[in-house]
């Protein structure tokens, strides 16, 4: 494993990446809650965009992977900062943006805050608006009491160790929600799901594609593909949506 470089956030923060040069538009990828830029998709994006000479962007927010701070002190705001950041400050021209889980959230709030740069979107279990709707709406008084009154809540996961949930999460999210108001999203995009997804549901996946307005939009579920989507199908799957989206 190489060496990342590191980009200095006008937020204080420091961002561990790697970058490829090559060919436009740039592939960026954003990965999930608690999930680094080593990860299989990631690694195997990297790959697949050096052997086909295109650039390509992976990155650790801050809390997450070789970055800087601890995750519980991070939430959808502060990734969102440190999407743009990296963005602005390691990318030129247009983009085709790939969100695994909350990376797809995070890639909503990018197309929102920077719509002109995005030529493409892929999404994988694209998990917007999660800490309102999975979250918040899944907890019990107790458990809304302890958020409240500024304790964090412990939530297992089926694909790692517990989450921790800080009001600061909830708060952040709930100003950084994407299927309330109108989603514009002038570009191709592709929705990849699994059903047997067990973090992010068949049902976010199709509101979603209910909700957003786009000239090219494409919902893809494969049966029986879990929120890892990563097996040697399902990777095969995202690159093909990438070359669907750059056109």
């Amino acid at each position: 494993m190489r060496e990342p470089e590191y980009l200095d956030t006008p937020q204080g923060r420091r961002l561990a990446y790697h970058r490829t040069q090559g060919a436009g538009p740039m592939v960026v990828f954003l990965g999930g809650l608690k999930s680094d830029m080593e990860g299989t998709k990631a690694i195997h994006l990297e790959d697949w965009a050096r052997a086909n000479g295109r650039g390509f962007l992976r990155f650790d927010y801050s809390g997450h992977g070789q970055s800087s701070g601890t995750f519980e002190e991070g939430s959808i705001a502060d990734w969102h900062e440190d999407t743009l950041a990296a963005i602005d400050a390691l990318t030129d021209g247009p983009l085709v943006v790939v969100g695994s889980s909350m990376g797809g959230w995070q890639a909503l709030l990018l197309a929102r805050a920077r719509p002109a740069r995005l030529a493409g979107l892929v999404t994988i279990a694209a998990a917007p608006d999660f800490t309102e709707d999975g979250y918040w709406a899944g907890f019990t008084d107790a458990q809304k009491a302890e958020i409240e009154a500024g304790r964090p809540v412990e939530l297992p996961s089926d694909y790692m160790e517990p989450y921790i949930v800080t009001r600061k999460m909830i708060e952040d999210g709930r100003a950084h929600l994407v299927l309330r108001a109108p989603l514009d999203l002038p570009f191709p995009v592709r929705l990849l799901q699994g059903t047997a997804d067990t973090a992010v549901s068949v049902a976010t996946a199709v509101a979603l594609l209910d909700h957003a307005t786009s000239p090219d939009m494409r919902l893809l579920l494969v049966k029986e593909a879990d929120h890892r989507f990563s097996d040697e199908t399902c990777l095969g799957l995202i690159e093909t949506a990438v070359d669907e989206v750059t056109g």
